[in-house]
């Protein structure tokens, strides 16, 4: 059986060897018709530390590594635009600044 390949961006890269890929996805309401959006959460191994915070990434499916871990990284498909602390979620331009 082959294994599933799926995109997704990176949202946490705290841990070594360890990312958690967001992928976004759109569901039809099944009684009002409204489309909204959803998302999956899944843990990903990096070997080599090579994915950061928002970058857009390739993983593949795998035996699991961990209790959370079912996903390698196969490749970055485009790096974040923001580097640092910018581009964490909730920062603040005061923050960023000083």
């Amino acid at each position: 059986m082959p294994m599933r390949v799926v995109v997704g961006v990176v949202t946490r890269d705290k841990a070594s060897q360890t990312r958690r890929v967001e992928i976004p996805r759109l569901v039809r309401h099944p009684v009002y018709g409204k489309t909204m959006r959803r998302r999956t959460v899944c843990y990903a191994h990096d070997a080599e530390n090579v994915s950061a915070v928002g970058d857009t990434v390739e993983l593949e499916e795998s035996k699991p590594m961990s209790k959370l871990k079912r996903w390698v990284l196969k490749r970055v498909i485009a790096k974040a635009k923001q580097v640092g602390a910018a581009a964490e979620p909730g920062a603040t331009e005061q923050q960023v600044a000083g």
